[in-house]
């Protein structure tokens, strides 16, 4: 799905607006991962404390579990925006340069495919880990939203009036505009 999606995605990424929604949909995701990671943590330290009293009537707190279908969709539908949210973020961060891009999905492939249990294993144990590749994707997100704002901006021509507004250490330049256009 990463391959397919970066075939697709890179030639997206040209497309003038795309690279704002999928910085904003890196942001969405940044979102829904620190929430995770703190319900996580609040549920590990639930069990912690669970697990040192000594009423036996008191259990861990936990989840229904899951029917087939339901873990069935959850899989699936997190796979598919994994996948897009990667093939985004290494898009992103490699803006123009080919190489990068492959090198970065490929390494995330062979990541995923040969270390998945150690990594999940190492993201448990240290959870700063989880928290650093989260600033990373923050960063790649808010370059995105960046580039694609001020991309938007010289499309639709309101460079002055944009420019007018902004502070001067903000300002779109004539670099841009011409290196914008040649793309």
């Amino acid at each position: 799905m990463r391959i397919g999606f970066a075939l697709i995605t890179t030639w997206l990424l040209g497309v003038i607006g795309l690279l704002l929604a999928g910085g904003a949909l890196l942001l969405w995701v940044c979102w829904k991962m620190w929430h995770e990671m703190r319900e996580q943590r609040a549920q590990d330290a639930a069990d912690a404390a669970a697990a040192l009293d000594d009423d036996p009537a008191t259990e861990p707190t936990g989840r229904a579990p899951k029917t087939f279908k339901q873990a069935f969709l959850q899989i699936l539908i997190a796979d598919l925006s994994m996948s897009l949210d990667n093939v985004l973020a290494v898009a992103g961060a490699a803006r123009e340069h080919p190489a990068v891009l492959v090198f970065g999905l490929l390494l995330s492939i062979i990541l995923m495919g040969l270390a998945a249990t150690a990594i999940a294993n190492l993201l448990h144990k240290h959870r700063w880990i989880g928290y650093v590749g989260l600033i990373i994707v923050l960063y790649v997100a808010l370059h995105m939203v960046w580039e694609g704002h001020r991309a938007v901006v010289i499309d639709l021509n309101k460079v002055d009036s944009y420019n007018a507004v902004m502070p001067s250490l903000l300002d779109i330049t004539n670099e841009e505009v011409i290196k914008q256009r040649s793309h």
